[in-house]
């Protein structure tokens, strides 16, 4: 049997390393950590209610430069204090009125990072209106 790193979220039955898929990779892990971040509502996870930026909370708020200004800084701020391992070096927000694709209520961004540690940069697109 394979190891890993962490389970890999959404759980998925896996053939290759038993009962469940695994990251395999730290790119992976911190992809999905910092995903996890974004996701959360703050509240969200027991026994730490301060974690979270709680993206979706954001769908329904004006689409304006100062709404992508709070969610810059609400991501900027919950990955330094709980992935410092992670440095954000750009958040870029797609809206419906760029890319007709997206339905009126979407929040959609594009998050590059680097992992500090091993020097590797690489982004996470977080899309607000699909399943998780």
């Amino acid at each position: 049997m394979s190891s890993g790193l962490s389970v890999k979220l959404p759980l998925t039955i896996s053939n290759t390393f038993g009962a469940y898929g695994l990251n395999t990779t730290f790119e992976e892990l911190a992809k999905q950590n910092l995903k996890m971040l974004v996701l959360t509502n703050p509240g969200e996870r027991m026994m730490n209610p301060t974690f979270g930026v709680g993206i979706q909370s954001f769908t329904f708020e004006p689409n304006t430069s100062n709404t992508y200004g709070d969610v810059t800084t609400a991501i900027k701020q919950q990955a330094e204090k709980f992935l410092p391992y992670i440095s954000i070096d750009n958040i870029q927000f797609r809206s419906p009125e760029n890319n007709p694709s997206l339905f009126p209520n979407t929040i959609n961004v594009v998050i590059s990072f680097t992992i500090v540690p091993l020097r590797k940069s690489s982004t996470l697109q977080i899309q607000t209106n699909r399943p998780i």
